[in-house]
């Protein structure tokens, strides 16, 4: 009944939510990349941060492929981060692969560098459609991810959540409870798998305050470059995909250009119900291309910030 409630109010306050014009920008943001696997995609990348940077986001992460397949990739892009930007750079790890020996080098590599925030995961099997095996020697989940990252600095860490229940978890309790233990094993925040219903986001946030976590939860929004990829990657991580989205791309495989403007429209559409439900932060998967998330932040108020060189000018 109070999970009624709770949704009836969020859409009302959804309904009376201003126009975006009218938006306040009060947001804290981030973005995620993948690192490049060649000089084209590169460029690209660095275009996409340059672009994003001005929008003064929290922090900026890299992705780290199945196995550590892109550690030296990842590494690099996230230490040229640090190097040649103000931005506050997140390097993710993952259990897969690897044993605790390996993957602790790893993050000594990071602090060296000048890393200060991990963003750590379990990880999906190499090979996909197995089942996930621990690596002998190796970290047996996220939880004791986050614990060995501890005794090794005082990393800021970011965790996984699932507001549509991870594939491999049982029930939406154990989902929980595996976060709780990624909570109390020092994690700062928890972000989540992409979503497209703002309901699944806020039911998900009533079970995790009755589960008597207070920790701060950041939806994760995943603009939809292509439909079809969104397909697939839904399937595997058990996001529901609503039939309507389907509808509104139909026609449009040849038109790009049409395709972001229906895709920036949708997620700034997700993150306006978000915001009217009370949620200032939100972490965009970037897929490596500023203009949609730039222009969702634009249509939520945010603004490019003033360059020191600028406000010292």
């Amino acid at each position: 009944m109070n999970d009624q409630r709770n949704q009836r109010e969020e859409e009302r306050r959804a309904h009376d939510a201003p126009l975006f014009a009218d938006m306040a920008g009060d947001l804290d943001v981030s973005f995620e990349f993948f690192p490049p696997k060649n000089e084209k995609m590169e460029a690209t990348l660095w275009d996409s941060i340059q672009t994003l940077a001005p929008l003064g986001p929290r922090f900026v992460s890299v992705t780290y492929g199945a196995g550590g397949s892109t550690r030296e990739r990842t590494h690099a892009t996230v230490a040229r981060i640090a190097r040649e930007t103000d931005l506050a750079a997140a390097a993710h790890l993952t259990c897969v692969e690897a044993t605790k020996e390996e993957i602790d080098a790893v993050a000594e590599e990071y602090w060296a560098a000048g890393i200060r925030h991990i963003v750590a995961l379990r990880g999906d099997p190499p090979e996909k459609g197995a089942k996930y095996q621990t690596h002998p020697g190796g970290y047996e989940n996220a939880a004791a991810l986050v614990e060995g990252l501890r005794k090794l600095h005082p990393f800021e860490i970011s965790v996984a959540a699932y507001p549509e229940c991870h594939p491999d978890s049982p029930d939406d309790r154990a989902d929980l409870d595996n976060l709780k233990r990624k909570l109390d094993a020092g994690a700062t925040r928890a972000i989540t798998q992409f979503f497209f219903d703002a309901d699944h986001f806020f039911r998900f946030r009533d079970k995790v305050a009755a589960a008597g976590i207070d920790a701060e939860i950041v939806p994760g929004i995943m603009p939809v470059m292509n439909y079809g990829a969104v397909e697939r990657m839904s399937k595997m991580c058990g996001t529901e995909v609503p039939s309507w989205m389907g509808r509104l791309f139909e026609g449009l495989d040849d038109h790009p250009e049409a395709r972001q403007l229906v895709s920036a429209t949708i997620a700034a559409e997700l993150c306006r119900k978000l915001y009217a439900g009370g949620e200032r932060s939100f972490h965009f998967y970037t897929l490596n291309r500023a203009e949609l998330s730039y222009a969702i932040c634009h249509l939520l108020g945010m603004r490019a910030k003033p360059s020191a060189e600028a406000a010292a000018a």
